[in-house]
């Protein structure tokens, strides 16, 4: 039996494809059965790297679009980005890491899916897919929002604050000032050296 070592895990590549290719299904004798179910998990993890592979090429670009285009994946669940549709994506390209995620092009952010997808191997869509998706039409690209959510209370916004996002910002320009105070005096060191 040959085997293929496909990034992490070995599959039995011969009897995987046979399985996938043939025509017949699993009788129950079957699934008691450990070995048919290490070559059936071996069948299924070939499968989805065929679909991540195949996904990318321009058939499967266009099937992905118009399924994106259905709603067959669901929408973003932050409010702010309206009910924008989501791409799937895996977090990692290696097999048995992580399940599929999805990913809002508008907020750019990636979420745990619905119920339907969640026992789907990430890598059966791999990490680049919703990237190359919006590279390939740029016309399904939405803009980016411009709704942001400030945080409040009682409508005062929160500032600098622990939690607050405004504290991050506070601190960067803390950094910035620091850093230009000292080229300011670094530089005048190295004049006064030079003298």
């Amino acid at each position: 039996m040959s085997k293929i070592k496909i990034y992490n895990k070995t599959i039995k590549n011969s009897e995987a494809l046979e399985m996938i290719l043939s025509p017949d299904t699993p009788e129950s004798e079957d699934l008691g059965n450990q070995n048919f179910l290490d070559l059936y998990q071996s069948a299924m993890d070939l499968y989805g790297l065929i679909h991540a592979r195949f996904i990318l090429s321009a058939k499967g670009l266009q099937m992905m679009k118009e399924k994106f285009l259905k709603n067959v994946f669901g929408a973003c669940p932050r409010i702010l980005c309206d009910r924008q549709l989501v791409l799937p994506i895996g977090m990692s390209e290696d097999l048995s890491i992580s399940r599929v995620k999805v990913y809002c092009p508008k907020c750019q952010e990636v979420y745990i899916p619905r119920m339907r997808f969640v026992d789907v191997d990430g890598a059966y869509f791999g990490s680049s897919f919703p990237h190359i998706f919006l590279q390939t039409f740029p016309e399904l690209r939405p803009g980016v929002s411009a709704i942001k959510y400030v945080p409040k209370i009682y409508g005062f916004k929160i500032y600098g604050k622990k939690g607050s996002k405004y504290e991050k910002l506070v601190q960067m320009e803390k950094e910035k000032k620091e850093k230009k105070e000292s080229e300011k005096s670094g530089s005048y060191v190295k004049m006064k050296s030079k003298k």
